[in-house]
């Protein structure tokens, strides 16, 4: 070790041996001592310069001061007191002995100067000469260094005494102080005495003056500061947690914060085992586990790269007995700490051989086993393990450990219902959306529904309805909320959608019909007599396949973006019209003129909406998406959710429909306006049947001949002229509809045995497919769906 400061380096014996044993430091304080020069000695062997057979070894541990022999370059031997550090990697590692000369030269300090400065001092004292070597202490400071006696250590500097980068650092300090002459406070957190335990001290390092005023050296008042320290550590950590742990919803990465944060401040290696709820049925353990026990290992974290420590890997099971200490800790709820000094860590892991031989590969000497429990509910057991720390653990120790744990349980805990809510909710969503899109003459549909990555499961749903002449009905909307509620909120919606759609309501009537729907809804779920908070956006279209026209109209939610077939894409303008629940304010609706193949693309806030851009810019995304052409529009919802969604996932739920257009050529329609006169109801008939057989229908031409005959005559016996019958031949379908100006609508009843009427509907709905009517702003139409396929 070099001197730091310009003193004589002469006046202490100190060598360095390196791990090897070689030396590798000899200064000339060592050269005095024992004769030999640095030239000779240095790269040799340390033990050949011990006399006396035979040679004695050097006891572990971070310090050691004890007799030695040495052999000086005469021959004759010297027996010195020699004071052994053990230094550590970072402070260049291996030994460093120093021994105190005799100083009897001239200016040799007068011990009184030590003697009234520690009959003064309260506290643990010494007192350093003008080289800053000890000349005395008080046997407070005598136990700071280790209980070695002051005559041992007289004439050593603080750096030589310390034998650690701290103490060279606080020697740098005395040496400042003893050149300027103010006092000054300094702290230092250094491994003190034998057993290495690092202690916190608050030193007040002072001049010392003779009676003319001049520095003839310093005192230092040592304040031992560790149990504030170790509280002020310990608070740190529990804040550090509360901020560290717990920054998602999901388990395994909590499990690996609370093992993070406890890395290396509480320990050097941690583990956290969670129970399997999947093996108590999904339901939370609320006493304690049978035995053995199986747990999953969720995380752990190590001071070393890559976790040497493990023995079980993350995701993998391992069981464990109850006499295990992860085993007696779930069982007791306590914790169980186990060290070196009580003698029991050996037999509580006498039952897994592999950990017993781990332990004594790595010099494990003190474990600590924790329970998982939150609000009386037994998560797992997390153990903490030392072997680099030399301290083993503590009561205050095991108080934080046991207060840390307890904060991440809860958040594990939450984690853990977030997840079985989200799971239940997803299903819930899954099983309440449509697995497939029917196939329509009217469109070609393709979809995607994605749930939030992050943020609660909301209650986003899309659906494509088939309607009565060959027509279909578009629809897309978000519940308000997450969870369960919002996805059961959801599937009450949709099915009042559907039920609204089967009687062809206009999208703004249907709108208007689904907000009292939600208002009632919202009213129920309201508690002491005022209303919930139930509330949906929504956006309902209906296409024709043969006027090729569209009919939308929303409720709060964003409008679609339309595809032309050979332009670039835009967005619909559509009337606003509030979110659904609101009450009391109109929808509108808006016809559109669509060619064929033109595309319509309908979808959630959650796919514009992020945190990191607005709306404007997510719809010119969506439009760049959607402006690259591909015939299928699975490929094109794809790239959307590509272009849009962040790779962690998006934060809202997202649903998205494409729907590409379809149009019914003419020559599969055929319309007649039809007289007001029951007789030429027998002509019509010979129209439909010529008409069948243009199409190659002949084989349906009876059903259809009957059906024909009952509607029409059904319009002209109760409705009102004008009256118009339409044949819509697509596929395996062939539809009649019978329109008339009179808003009453058919309904069947049963006849009795007399009646001469009352049998024609009854007849229609034996012999169709389905049949049905719809009302329009003139009038009402009657139809009826003919299955031409012997299958249906």
């Amino acid at each position: 070790m070099s001197p730091v400061y310009p003193f004589d380096d002469a006046a202490t014996a100190r060598a360095v041996v390196d791990e090897h044993g070689a030396l590798v430091e000899w200064n000339e304080g060592a050269h005095r001592l024992l004769g030999w020069a640095p030239e000779e000695v240095l790269g040799r062997q340390a033990a050949q310069l011990l006399a006396g057979d035979p040679r004695p070894d050097l006891p572990e541990g971070p310090r050691w001061g004890g007799t030695l022999t040495l052999r000086h370059r005469d021959g004759h031997a010297v027996t010195v007191w020699v004071l052994v550090n053990r230094r550590a990697p970072e402070d260049g590692g291996g030994l460093l002995l120093a021994t105190p000369l005799e100083d009897d030269g001239p200016g040799a300090p007068d011990d009184s100067l030590s003697r009234i400065a520690l009959m003064q001092s309260p506290c643990a004292m010494a007192v350093y000469d003008e080289r800053l070597r000890l000349r005395g202490m008080n046997p407070a400071m005598a136990e700071v260094f280790g209980g070695v006696p002051a005559e041992r250590l007289r004439g050593l500097r603080h750096s030589e005494i310390g034998g650690h980068r701290q103490s060279e650092d606080f020697e740098r300090h005395m040496h400042r102080v003893l050149t300027t002459g103010r006092e000054d406070d300094a702290r230092t957190y250094a491994p003190i005495g034998v057993d290495g335990r690092s202690s916190a001290w608050l030193a007040r390092v002072s001049p010392v003056t003779d009676p003319r005023g001049r520095v003839c050296g310093v005192s230092v008042a040592a304040h031992d500061f560790t149990e504030q320290y170790r509280a002020r550590e310990r608070l740190q950590l529990v804040n550090e947690a509360s901020v560290r742990i717990g920054t998602t919803l999901d388990v395994t990465r909590t499990a690996q914060e609370l093992a993070d944060v406890c890395v290396p401040a509480l320990a050097d290696f941690v583990s956290v085992d969670l129970l399997d709820a999947a093996e108590h049925g999904g339901k939370p353990l609320t006493g304690p586990p049978s035995m053995p026990v199986a747990l999953l290992r969720a995380a752990h974290s190590s001071i070393g790269p890559g976790a040497p420590e493990a023995v079980a890997v993350i995701g993998g099971t391992e069981v464990y007995p109850a006499t295990s200490p992860q085993g007696v800790c779930l069982v007791t709820g306590h914790s169980v700490v186990l060290t070196q000094e009580a003698d029991d860590l050996e037999k509580w892991l006498s039952w897994d051989p592999v950990r017993s031989a781990r332990v004594r590969e790595l010099g494990v000497h003190s474990t600590m086993s924790v329970p998982i429990r939150a609000r009386g509910v037994t998560l797992g057991v997390a153990v903490f393990t030392r072997f680099e720390q030399p301290a083993p653990f503590m009561p205050d120790d095991v108080l934080l450990a046991e207060e840390v744990t307890a904060r991440a349980a809860v958040c594990i805990d939450n984690a853990r219902r977030y997840s079985r809510e989200r799971e239940t909710a997803l299903a819930l969503q899954h099983s309440l959306l449509p697995r497939t899109l029917p196939r329509t003459a009217a469109v070609e549909a393709a979809s995607r529904y994605l749930p939030a990555a992050r943020d609660g499961l909301g209650g986003d749903w899309f659906d494509v309805i088939p309607l009565s002449g060959m027509r279909v009905a578009l629809v897309v909307g978000d519940v308000l909320g997450h969870g369960v509620q919002a996805s059961a909120t959801m599937g009450r919606l949709r099915t009042a959608v559907r039920t609204l759609a089967d009687i062809d309501l206009a999208p703004d009537e249907l709108l208007t019909h689904l907000d009292d729907v939600v208002a009632r809804m919202s009213a129920e779920a309201g508690t002491e007599g005022g209303p919930g908070e139930a509330g949906a956006s929504c956006l309902y279209a209906v296409y024709d396949p043969v006027s090729r026209r569209c009919t939308l109209a929303r409720a709060g939610h964003p409008p679609p973006v339309l595809i032309p077939p050979d332009g670039p894409p835009r967005r619909v303008e559509l009337p606003w019209g509030p979110p659904l629940g609101v009450g009391g304010l109109p929808f509108e609706s808006v016809e559109l003129d669509l060619r064929e193949g033109s595309v319509l693309s309908f979808f959630t806030d959650g796919l514009v909406e992020g945190r990191e851009r607005d709306t404007d810019a997510g719809h010119r995304l969506l439009c760049e998406a959607l402006a690259v052409r591909t015939g299928s529009l699975e490929e094109a919802c794809d790239r959307v959710l590509r272009t849009l969604l962040p790779a962690g996932g998006a934060c809202d739920d997202v649903a998205l429909l494409l729907a590409r257009t379809r149009g019914l050529p003419s020559s599969q329609v055929a319309t007649w306006d039809i007289p007001a006169d029951p007789s030429l109801v027998a002509p019509v008939r010979k129209r439909v049947v010529e008409q069948l057989d243009g199409w190659g229908l002949g084989e349906a031409a009876f059903t259809t001949e009957l059906v024909v005959s009952e509607l029409v005559t059904n319009a002209l016996r109760y409705g009102t002229p004008p009256i118009r019958l339409r044949l819509i031949h697509s596929g395996a379908h062939l539809i009649c509809e019978v329109y008339d100006t009179t808003h009453a609508a058919p309904h069947l009843r049963r006849a009795k045995t007399w009646d001469e009427g009352g049998r024609g509907l009854l007849l229609v709905a034996q012999l169709t497919r389905r049949w049905g009517s719809r009302h329009t702003a003139e009038g009402k139409t009657i139809w009826a769906e003919l299955s031409l396929d012997d299958d249906e």
